[in-house]
């Protein structure tokens, strides 16, 4: 091994580099081998039921088929100081969490059917 050790140590910066791009081709060449050998046996043991993503990254079924599309949710909540806004679905809000524990209602935030903000996403 101190041999071997030796020799780097004495091989200029371009031979140097040659070998570093040489390796790392041949690292990236059995990686992808290994990549697709383990797919293989992954999609034998799922018995070809696997879920990969397709080429754009969407999620796919185990039938193929595409996540279906959800419609936009509209605000239903707006904090007064920083306009922020929230649909009603999911965690509350840092914002209102914190406005609720000092005492305030939760209809206090509430948009208004009117408002006009509502009626030009609509």
């Amino acid at each position: 091994m101190s041999a071997k050790k030796l020799e780097l140590d004495s091989m200029s910066l371009d031979d140097l580099w040659s070998l570093h791009e040489e390796i790392s081709g041949i690292l990236s060449d059995r990686i992808k081998a290994e990549k697709h050998e383990l797919e293989k046996r992954l999609a034998v043991l799922g018995g070809g039921m696997a879920v990969f993503a397709d080429s754009r990254g969407a999620d796919m079924s185990p039938a193929g088929k595409p996540r279906r599309k959800y419609p936009r949710v509209l605000p239903k909540y707006r904090n007064p100081q920083t306009s922020e806004t929230w649909s009603g679905r999911g965690k509350r809000p840092r914002w209102l969490v914190a406005a609720m524990k000092s005492g305030r209602r939760i209809e206090e935030f509430r948009i208004g059917e009117g408002s006009p903000k509502l009626r030009q996403r609509a």
